[in-house]
């Protein structure tokens, strides 16, 4: 099996890469070889590699500026998975397309189904419900994957942006009455690997779930309590800190351009009854993650 493997520099892309490494050959792409903003270039490329199944996770992923780049956002988000989607369905190759939390309002307390209605609050979110979109309608086998709040030992996220922040300053205010899973790459990865493993046909096992299955890790947090078990995990593994407070702030303390839901929580059924798996808990992911962060300092 020949995996064609979008956006290997970002932190899902080069994840899944040792990952999907190690059960099939993988085609690693980035965006000087497979530009998504020059469709036109995608296909030529597309009828070079030739390959058995499509893993998408590259994307336009700045939320704030997508609101000033909305042409931008909406070519790469979904023009470009649409052509990939339709060049796939052609030639009945499975395809794997990345999405997020974002496509809902983040309204209600509890995690949000494959099933509920989306109703995206940015230009980001819209895209990429607009990229789910054309997946569809390609009309060949698929599988959406839905992931939320995503970060890693390597590469700009949350995760790396508290731990230097928490070395600079003594006071740290994060937004408290925002809710999600914090989701790292590592836990995206070993899943969709699981997924391939299993042996399945890919095409029939896309069509059990229905094209369709969120993955985070399990459990939830606000970005206040993710930020808290940051400084405390690197604590624990006795990095020199400068922070004394963390304090909680609400969204409004805090504007950004792009309106966040504040209920990010995705519920994790499908993938438990149609694969069998249950992901680690945020907690367990984010011990990983620190481990390497201080490994990668030795």
């Amino acid at each position: 099996m020949r995996i064609l493997l979008t956006g290997v520099t970002g932190q899902v892309g080069f994840a899944l890469s040792s990952r999907l490494s190690m059960i099939a050959t993988v085609i690693p792409v980035d965006r000087s070889a497979f530009d998504l903003t020059k469709p036109k270039e995608m296909l030529e490329r597309l009828g070079e590699l030739l390959p058995d199944v499509i893993v998408n996770p590259a994307a336009y992923t700045t939320v704030d500026r997508a609101e000033d780049e909305r042409d931008l956002a909406f070519l790469v988000n979904a023009e470009a998975p649409g052509v990939l989607a339709r060049w796939a369905a052609e030639r009945a190759v499975p395809m794997l397309h990345f999405s997020t939390d974002y496509v809902f309002d983040g309204r209600g307390s509890r995690p949000w189904r494959e099933t509920d209605s989306t109703n995206p609050l940015s230009v980001y979110g819209a895209s990429k419900l607009a990229g789910e979109s054309a997946v569809r309608k390609a009309g060949g086998p698929h599988l959406i994957v839905r992931t939320s709040w995503v970060y890693g030992a390597r590469g700009a996220n949350f995760l790396r942006t508290v731990e230097r922040l928490a070395r600079e300053r003594q006071e740290l205010r994060i937004v408290a009455d925002q809710v999600g899973a914090p989701t790292s790459a590592a836990i995206i990865a070993d899943t969709v690997a699981a997924i391939f493993a299993q042996g399945a046909d890919l095409a029939t096992a896309f069509a059990d779930a229905d094209g369709l299955i969120h993955l985070t890790a399990s459990g939830s947090a606000s970005w206040h309590g993710f930020a808290t078990a940051i400084v405390e995990g690197l604590r624990a593994r006795r990095v020199p800190l400068s922070v004394e407070r963390i304090v909680p702030i609400a969204s409004a303390e805090y504007p950004m351009k792009a309106q966040r839901p504040l209920n990010s929580r995705l519920d994790l059924s499908r993938l438990a009854h149609t694969f069998g798996i249950i992901p680690p808990s945020w907690i367990d992911g984010l011990k990983s993650e620190l481990d390497r962060v201080v490994a990668t300092r030795v």
